[in-house]
């Protein structure tokens, strides 16, 4: 495994929950995944999610990374050996579960309302929440006028609470919530294009509505180890170890031609046996 993280990120992310890397990505390497996230075909295959106000906020989801430049991206060596340090296993065990890109638009862009990834990961009968966690990659600046991310520092350790809708979002049991406030600092994970944030499956995180006339763009890519076999979760990339391609990969494949969206055409992926 190549040491990409040092020991004293590894040290934040076990004790706080989350892990900042300033500029892990190039401005060439963020500057291509904007292109490709602000494309029409990703705009137009997005949801819409509402907040308690009304507002939305759009994504578009995948599970089996292709060989766009999000693909490229979620499966570059760098980013795969980090997440492996992090889990504390090979990057070979390492398997991709699934993507979004996040579009927070200026003014109408809606919050996020607090939850743990693993509540909702919990449903689809994932056993082990250690053997999961979440990587964001910020496309444009990220701050607390156009919502970036907020994190109770420390909660990952408190155990799973329960989640239920709030609006047409999933959110954690309020009171459960005010609790862990009393006890976590609340950051605020402010990101300049090509940062990296990665976070604990647990930790308890939300995002305020954009207020601001700037877009909010990023794109979440989740991972799992091997070993953790979902019971309730069909699409098979949760448990395929990623194929892992050169850092430069990226930038090769991706300056060649217009910017391409592969996982959009990938209908008849290999799915898991449902219980």
């Amino acid at each position: 495994m190549k040491k990409i993280l040092s020991d004293a990120a590894l040290q934040s992310y076990q004790q706080d929950g989350f892990f900042i890397y300033r500029g892990f990505f190039s401005p060439e390497e963020t500057a291509l995944l904007y292109r490709t996230a602000t494309t029409d075909e990703i705009t137009s295959n997005a949801m819409d999610f509402r907040d308690t106000t009304g507002k939305d906020t759009k994504l578009t989801l995948w599970f089996t990374p292709g060989d766009d430049a999000f693909g490229l991206m979620s499966r570059s060596e760098k980013l795969v050996h980090s997440v492996g340090q992090l889990l504390g296993e090979a990057p070979e065990e390492v398997c991709h579960f699934h993507s979004k890109v996040m579009q927070k638009q200026p003014r109408t862009g809606g919050a996020w309302e607090w939850h743990q990834d693993y509540g909702y990961w919990y449903k689809n009968g994932f056993l082990y929440p250690e053997a999961m966690l979440s990587v964001m990659v910020a496309l444009t600046e990220a701050n607390q006028a156009n919502g970036c991310l907020q994190v109770l520092k420390g909660s990952h350790k408190m155990q799973r609470f329960e989640h239920n809708f709030v609006g047409e979002q999933q959110g954690a049991d309020p009171d459960f919530v005010a609790e862990a406030a009393k006890y976590c600092e609340l950051v605020y994970c402010s990101l300049q294009p090509g940062d990296v944030l990665f976070f604990h499956s647990n930790i308890l995180h939300r995002s305020d509505a954009n207020t601001s006339d700037h877009s909010r763009w990023s794109v979440i890519s989740a991972y799992n180890l091997r070993y953790n076999i979902p019971f309730r979760e069909k699409h098979a990339s949760c448990i395929q170890p990623i194929k892992i391609v050169a850092d430069t990969a990226l930038l090769e494949t991706g300056n060649q031609q217009r910017p391409e969206v592969d996982f959009l055409k990938k209908q008849d992926e290999i799915t898991l046996h449902v219980k």
